[in-house]
């Protein structure tokens, strides 16, 4: 168990919060949310005991092991990557080396063979006899293959290590779980082994993410950090933004009755409790929910930008076709090949590979933005087609740096500044901020512009790779609020599982033998055997 003794944060005469008392108990999972900047990594940070707070403690069962997910993905270079893993648990893993070097001196004296008897007692009570078998197993269910287990970190790609640092985060049962955005960089299938091994940890698991379908799937309480002050309540992320919705809109209707509005929130929470048996923690979020105090729900200071896709004029019966789409690297290896298909009125294509700088560079060739090796591509003559990039540099660029308003204003047939001024106050941004200079914007604020771009160019077709990068949770329920009511066509590439499972009509999978091309939801896609025989025969011979 962790308890947080009368907490507070300060910098300067800046409060990140203030008076926080809160204990976080076993068999529980508590998902960490927040605007952005409002604390939610800073206070993992003080869990840890990476930084003190200004005032306050944390207190640890005595006995209790803290795991904590790494966030420097070179710190282990020199090292073997299952040793990183076995690393997780730092006693075992020092009582390991010391027992080791013990034997492999020649020179060991009578005390230290009975120091290494002694080490090897307390190592075997530990699990330390399984700690390679466990750490291989956990390293292969993250797809990591058994030729990669005995090499040097350093020779692992960016994503493998990420999986590796998660591996050395879980191993060992650790009492105490700590993870600060464990899905970033995950494909869906290690994001969704990682959901079911959390659903079914006994201990206690703080995390913070962005992933709203992960954080429904694995948790039990959500520690909500707003006005200064962090509060937990019952029940997972959707639980809380519908409750936390219809408390605000309970309080602008002040002429309902009091026991009318009671009887709302009681019929909201035994719906909501009777749907619970979509994730593995069902029973206990169940029982938590039947047992709420409805003085938990609590109306939220978090603002939502508009985000709202009209076409200017409606798609005709031809919207897109691919046909023999191949793309060659300078160096002439295939980065995809053959790609092919035809695309139907109303269809919105999630697209999806285990390499995503492969989907950006088809991205580029669909927008125009570089030439394809071979192969053709045509829009039907009544599309209108816009793009959001991964990467967006180019349009923030120092040598156009242009205020806020007169960035935008480049992208507008309206000029007028009150409507522009108007445009960003819905996009978030009020007062002053819109005369900040646009080089100077947050990875969020970026993004938020090239939406608001997309937005008044009224495109009939969206090509979005990866939209949600950078933004928060209440910026992505916008954006995939209005992804899913947008009326014309779209292809998108996301890591954001509930975006592509409640927006995409059509499945399209980018692998190195070609395409795997489905009219499945996500959740079926995954979970299909023919769809996974299929996959493995496309990736046969290619490092996960």
């Amino acid at each position: 168990m962790i308890t947080v003794n009368d907490l507070g944060l300060q910098f300067g005469k800046r409060v990140l919060f203030d008076e926080v008392n809160l204990k976080f108990t076993r068999g529980n999972c508590y998902g960490v949310i927040g605007a952005n900047g409002a604390g939610k990594s800073t206070f993992m940070k003080i869990l840890s005991g990476e930084i003190d707070p200004t005032r306050g403690d944390i207190s640890i069962t005595p006995g209790n092991r803290m795991a904590v997910l790494k966030q420097n993905h070179f710190e282990f270079e020199q090292e073997e990557v299952l040793n990183t893993v076995i690393m997780g648990h730092k006693e075992m893993y020092d009582i390991m080396v010391e027992k080791n070097a013990i034997y492999m001196n020649p020179e060991a004296t009578e005390a230290e063979g009975l120091r290494a008897a002694d080490l090897e007692n307390t190592f075997g009570e530990m699990g330390g006899w399984n700690a390679e078998s466990d750490a291989a197993e956990l390293l292969s269910n993250m797809g990591i293959k058994e030729e990669l287990h005995y090499k040097l970190m350093k020779d692992l790609s960016g994503s493998e290590k990420v999986k590796v640092l998660l591996a050395q985060a879980l191993f060992g049962n650790p009492d105490l779980l700590l993870l600060d955005e464990p899905t970033n960089d995950l494909d869906a299938e290690t994001a969704t082994w990682l959901a079911d091994f959390l659903a079914d940890f006994k201990n206690t698991v703080i995390v913070v993410s962005h992933d709203r379908y992960f954080l429904d799937m694995v948790c039990t309480h959500v520690v909500d950090i707003d006005f200064n002050q962090i509060r937990i309540f019952t029940g997972n992320y959707t639980f809380w933004y519908e409750s936390s919705q219809l408390m605000t809109q309970q309080i602008a209707n002040k002429n309902k009755k009091l026991e009318q509005k009671r009887k709302e929130m009681m019929e909201f929470i035994q719906r909501f409790s009777a749907n619970a048996s979509k994730s593995k923690q069902a029973t206990s979020r169940k029982k938590a929910l039947e047992k709420l105090d409805l003085t938990e729900i609590r109306p939220s200071s978090r603002k939502y930008p508009f985000i709202n896709f009209q076409p200017e004029r409606a798609p005709g019966d031809q919207i897109l076709r691919v046909n023999g789409l191949t793309k060659v690297s300078e160096n002439g290896e295939p980065i995809f090949s053959d790609v092919t298909f035809i695309m139907n009125h109303g269809e919105k294509i999630s697209l999806i590979s285990r390499d995503s700088s492969v989907l950006t560079a088809f991205y580029d060739v669909l927008s125009g933005k570089t030439e394809a090796t071979s192969g053709t591509i045509e829009w039907g003559q009544t599309i209108t087609f816009d793009y959001l990039p991964n990467e967006n540099e180019e349009f923030f660029s120092n040598d156009q740096d242009l205020e806020l308003m007169d960035w935008l204003r480049q992208y507008s047939e309206d000029k007028d500044e009150q409507f522009i001024r108007g445009f960003l106050g819905r996009m978030l941004f009020s007062g002053e901020e819109v005369y900040k200079q646009s080089s100077v914007l947050s990875g969020g604020e970026k993004v938020r512009c090239m939406l608001s771009k997309l937005m008044l160019k009224h495109p009939n077709f969206l090509l979005m790779d990866e939209p949600t990068n950078h933004l928060d949770l209440e910026s992505i329920t916008a954006l995939n609020n209005g992804m899913k009511e947008f009326p014309g066509n779209m292809i998108f590439t996301t890591h954001d599982h509930q975006l592509i499972q409640t927006v995409a009509n059509r499945i399209i999978e980018i692998t190195p033998n070609g395409i795997i091309d489905s009219l499945m939801s996500f959740d079926d896609y995954l979970r299909s055997d023919t769809i996974k025989a299929q996959r493995e025969e496309m990736y046969a011979g290619v490092m996960a």
